[in-house]
């Protein structure tokens, strides 16, 4: 059971972390992009499109901690510190992604919406937020490979 558990957690991760990091990080580009030309609609449309993408996969991106509580329960390491850093960093990507990263895509996508101006620094702030963001999901995965105390061998 345990090997199911964490395959899934596995992909749920790959499959949800991954397009949010990756939309997210393409959205201030072209968030700086869109005013620059208003006679292209698509560039208005990328930015609602990568806005969607990393609300849409953000919601289902709930999988990937509950299928790794899981696991962790499963193989008994709910204890380790490893993954209680983990699951420290992951509450706060998490927090990060809803209470400013999205408000802020939603801002700038309301903004292109209704012809305002995008707020000064939306874009970079955004790009700043987001390679935290990252960062965050990048240490997870390290320590998710690692595992201090593994029994692979990984990290010894």
């Amino acid at each position: 059971m345990s090997a199911f558990l964490l395959s899934v957690h596995v992909l749920a991760a790959i499959l949800t972390i991954g397009p949010v990091a990756i939309a997210a990080s393409m959205f201030p580009r072209f968030a700086r992009l869109a005013p620059a030309a208003p006679d292209e609609p698509g560039r208005v449309a990328a930015v609602r499109i990568l806005h969607r993408i990393t609300r849409v996969y953000a919601v289902i991106g709930v999988l990937v901690p509950v299928f790794g509580l899981a696991t962790a329960a499963s193989l008994g390491v709910l204890g380790d510190r490893w993954l209680i850093v983990s699951m420290i960093l992951t509450v706060a990507a998490a927090a990060m992604l809803i209470a400013l990263i999205l408000p802020g895509q939603k801002r700038v996508v309301g903004a292109l919406d209704t012809g305002e101006s995008v707020p000064d620094g939306a874009a970079h702030r955004l790009g700043m937020l987001t390679g935290v963001f990252n960062l965050l999901w990048a240490i997870v995965v390290v320590l998710m490979i690692y595992r201090p105390g593994s029994t692979t061998g990984v990290g010894r």
